[in-house]
């Protein structure tokens, strides 16, 4: 057994157990209709004659269970870190013995955490992504036009088009579709049907003779497929120039160049890769500081720190308006698997979690209410929300007590 682990029986006699059964009787007796007696209303006497006081056993260590389990934190200052394992030992008319068996914080023994010899890179930014950042806002605010008569279907224009395809003379199932938006360029269709209709004119109907590539499905690939298009409307992307107006779009009212407006898509690249650089040198930091320290974690803890894992993930289903069942369903997942999947991210999690808490005991890191407090008022002014809605939320101060803590043991980990 782990050092850990510690187990704890309490007995519960006399009159304490007699107001166990006496409530599991009250409980039980409620929807019971024994002949002679309105509904709920036989004597206990009568209601164990006819049912046993076995009946009573489970519901009253239901009952007892609570006090119990407060009574022995209470005596032992025993401090569990996931849900106890209960086992009856005894029950019977006279007494009940229940044994709890707790799980503790495992022992750490940290090993170099400071030091860690983990360079962190600089953030750099390209003229080639400057370049590409810029081109990716000028297409999101582009402006989607109709081609005039005449004009011709050119690569990046969207043609709308009717279609229907053959195979060995006969209608090719889904082969067919009216005016179906088709984006020139996007690799959408098989090889050589966007190609074939650049260079066409709105109502212009042609027909392309083409052959399903050798990665198509098996009852397609290889073979030779006729379309019969035509081409009803062309619409083409119109990007936004680069001006006053366009900075202004994007809310850089001070940029007036386009060389201040380089300057500004710059300095946002660089914001992102130092967030995160900043995020991956921590992860290494953890991981490098996790791998010299020893700790040996219960089954139990890991399998506490799953449980909450799926729990998170049936919150984060519920916003897309899915339940666990559902996502089951469609993904071919089972509860099992998926707390397979998780497993080796909850070891990670915990293992960093047991090291901050033991760096943060030796390197005597405290944390004051009034800094807390202070804390609870920012990030409620960041959220949009009060400091009481936040710490509503957070559950308590002692919670976001903790968060600064952890979060200076990552600072002491880093170097910094």
């Amino acid at each position: 057994m782990k050092k850990n682990v510690v187990t704890k029986k309490i007995k519960i006699e006399g009159k304490e157990w007699e107001k166990c059964l006496d409530s599991a009787f009250k409980k039980k007796n409620k929807d019971i209709k024994i002949d002679g007696f309105r509904k709920g209303s036989a004597p206990k006497e009568v209601y164990i004659k006819k049912f046993g006081i076995e009946s009573l056993y489970m519901d009253s260590v239901d009952g007892a269970v609570d006090k119990a389990y407060k009574s022995i934190l209470k005596e032992e200052a025993i401090t569990p870190v996931c849900e106890p394992k209960l086992d009856v030992k005894t029950i019977n008319e006279k007494e009940c013995v229940l044994e709890f068996t707790f799980i503790t914080a495992p022992e750490v023994t940290l090993g170099e955490y400071k030091n860690l010899k983990i360079k962190k890179p600089e953030a750099k930014v390209t003229k080639e992504e400057i370049k590409s950042e810029i081109e990716s806002l000028r297409n999101k605010y582009a402006e989607i036009k109709v081609k005039e008569e005449g004009s011709k279907v050119e690569e990046g224009d969207t043609a709308i088009i009717n279609f229907k395809g053959y195979v060995d003379g006969k209608v090719l199932d889904g082969g067919t579709g009216e005016n179906y938006p088709l984006e020139i360029g996007s690799h959408t269709f098989i090889p050589g049907f966007e190609e074939g209709l650049i260079g066409l004119k709105i109502n212009e109907e042609t027909e392309l003779n083409l052959t399903f590539p050798e990665n198509y499905t098996e009852d397609l690939k290889n073979k030779e497929v006729k379309f019969e298009v035509k081409i009803n409307e062309i619409k083409t992307r119109v990007l936004p120039e680069l001006n006053e107006d366009f900075y202004m779009d994007l809310g850089y009212d001070d940029v007036k160049t386009s060389e201040e407006f380089e300057n500004k898509i710059k300095e946002s690249i660089k914001g992102r890769k130092e967030v995160e650089i900043e995020d991956q040198y921590i992860e290494d930091c953890l991981a490098k500081a996790s791998e010299n320290m020893t700790v040996d974690i219960n089954e139990e803890i890991l399998d506490d720190e799953v449980h909450r894992m799926i729990h998170q993930f049936e919150e984060q289903l519920k916003m897309q308006g899915l339940n666990i069942e559902q996502y089951f369903e469609f993904s071919g997942m089972t509860h099992e698997k998926l707390h397979e999947q998780m497993e080796p991210e909850a070891t990670k999690r915990v293992k960093y979690r047991y090291l901050l808490e033991k760096v943060a005991e030796v390197e005597n890191i405290e944390v004051s209410e009034e800094e807390a407090d202070k804390q609870a008022e920012e990030m409620a002014s960041n959220y949009g929300i009060s400091k009481e809605e936040l710490l509503k939320a957070y559950g308590s101060l002692e919670v976001v007590k903790y968060d600064i803590k952890m979060r200076n043991a990552i600072e002491i980990i880093k170097g910094v």
